[in-house]
């Protein structure tokens, strides 16, 4: 067994320890557990957008604890509006303060909500116990585990997966909660019996009233970070505030803790250098203590040589697609070894791994056309999602169908970045981005900017207003043998559903 051997729960936190870096004098602002009355175990709670998936697997983990659990949308649609009906929690649709009766021990306020929301405003006038999900994560469910916190500009869902996944097979009962659905569990959250939580933590802040980052809650014992890219960038102005909060965040790592870094990132390496924190590295430089080798896809799967300090510890083959997915299970198989896993018996249980909704999910309908859902859209997961499937699928005429949907992606700061990420691709299909009106006045993105600039390139890409219009444009432009991998951060007007069926009856 490689790192730590678990010792009774109870005894190791005894003697956990915040390690602030007095260094660079970090502080945060007020304790992150606040103790404002607070009740120690809520019987009843209420969840104000609760068809967030964070929020949705929150939800389900106060289920399992015995809670009754009840919830309030604005819009309340398929796929976490399915999930929550099937978990047994009851949501209403559009927020009021009759969604309060009768009244709950505790609300748990998602971050989308703001402090004028009329529910939001009836909690703080009924003077209804409240706190943020990531609090909420931290009072109630995690000061008897010990947490392996996976955060990073990209892999965090499919890391937590593969962790979460890994902790199971070999029978340690694990919890989790996860910013997607593993295919595996088919479930974003869960409470096990084991010592050990695996939770995704990002740096977005946690509600308009806990402006920390959700990743400081969480009380990391192994904590891992994949990546540090500008991204968020309604609440940061540029990349040096973030890289502060993964060095808050890394120094919440206790001494006896583990901290595993991408070599391949160099801001993940300046942090790491500038800080001193004692980190085991992971990634493609020859340099790392956890590598890569002998790269190859088999069609069906990624096959690999695994390293540790420049030996070999397992060669065989795990069902992803790309680099970066090798990344994702070679760090998810370093941190499971910090807890008493043997690196070879973590390989074997990846095998079995089955994926994550959302994420590079394939399937084949007439003619062979071959569709991908997947949730890139920060231009270098967009880059190595096609680089990927350029690799899985060689010879075959990729089309990339995109979706600038996020806060930072329908804005103009990476108009110029995405140019590159596309160039794997033979046509791509650009939805210009929904709800323009969310982008400050002058720093809209254009589609129809970046389509120019792709066939300026030689590449055949063109731009729409809505998914219908890329749909009728699709519906006549594809054939046999075309792999369409379509990327969005949200349902995408239900285009790929759309799609499939006006293909399907194309073909009857």
């Amino acid at each position: 067994m490689i790192g730590f051997k678990l010792n009774n729960v109870a005894k190791f936190a005894e003697r956990y320890v915040c390690r602030h870096n007095l260094r660079k004098g970090y502080r945060l602002k007020k304790p992150l557990v606040i103790e404002s009355g607070l009740p120690e175990d809520p019987h009843s709670v209420h969840m104000v957008g609760a068809c967030g998936v964070g929020m949705a697997g929150v939800a389900g983990l106060f289920l399992s604890s015995g809670r009754s659990v009840t919830g309030s949308d604005q819009a309340v649609y398929p796929p976490m509006s399915d999930y929550l009906e099937r978990i047994g929690v009851k949501v209403s649709e559009g927020y009021g303060p009759e969604n309060l009766l009768p009244r709950p021990d505790l609300v748990v306020v998602g971050n989308v909500i703001k402090k004028n929301n009329p529910e939001a405003v009836a909690v703080m006038n009924l003077q209804i116990p409240f706190v943020s999900m990531p609090e909420a994560i931290e009072r109630y469910f995690l000061k008897d585990k010990l947490s392996l916190v996976v955060t990073g500009s990209h892999g965090k869902t499919t890391i937590s997966s593969m962790i979460s996944w890994i902790l199971y097979d070999q029978g340690l009962d694990p919890s989790f909660l996860i910013g997607g659905l593993p295919l595996n569990f088919n479930i974003s959250s869960r409470l096990g019996k084991g010592e050990l939580f695996v939770i995704e933590g990002d740096e977005y802040d946690s509600a308009y009233f806990d402006k920390h980052p959700k990743f400081l809650h969480y009380r990391p014992f192994v904590g891992i970070v994949t990546s540090c890219e500008f991204d968020h960038c309604d609440i940061y102005q540029n990349i040096s505030e973030i890289r502060i909060q993964f060095e808050k965040f890394l120094s919440l790592v206790p001494d006896n803790g583990s901290i595993l870094a991408c070599s391949d990132d160099p801001v993940v390496c300046d942090i790491i250098r500038d800080n001193n924190f004692k980190a085991e590295t992971y990634g493609l430089r020859s340099e790392s203590l956890w590598g890569v080798s002998h790269i190859k896809d088999t069609g069906t799967g990624m096959h690999v040589n695994f390293t540790m300090n420049r030996k070999t510890f397992v060669t065989g083959t795990l069902p992803v697609v790309g680099r970066h997915n090798l990344l994702n299970a070679l760090v998810s198989i370093a941190a499971v070894s910090k807890v008493g896993i043997d690196p070879l018996a973590a390989f074997n249980s990846l095998k079995s791994f089955i994926g994550v909704t959302r994420r590079q999910q394939i399937s084949t309908i007439n003619h062979n056309i071959t569709l991908i859902d997947d949730f890139a859209h920060h231009p270098s997961e967009v880059r190595e999602t096609l680089a990927g499937f350029r690799l899985r699928f060689p010879g075959r005429r990729l089309v990339a169908v995109f979706e600038p949907r996020t806060n930072t992606s329908r804005r103009s700061i990476f108009q110029d970045t995405y140019v590159e990420s596309f160039l794997q691709a033979d046509l791509i299909a650009l939805r210009e981005p929904p709800d323009p009106w969310k982008a400050p006045e002058g720093d809209l993105f254009s589609s129809a900017r970046l389509a120019e600039e792709l066939v300026g390139k030689g590449k055949v890409a063109q731009a729409f207003p809505d998914a219908n219009s890329i749909v009728d444009f699709l519906t006549g432009e594809l054939q046999a043998d075309d792999v369409v991998v379509v990327m969005s951060n949200g349902s995408f007007e239900s285009l790929i559903a759309r799609l499939r069926k006006r293909l399907e009856d194309c073909k009857r």
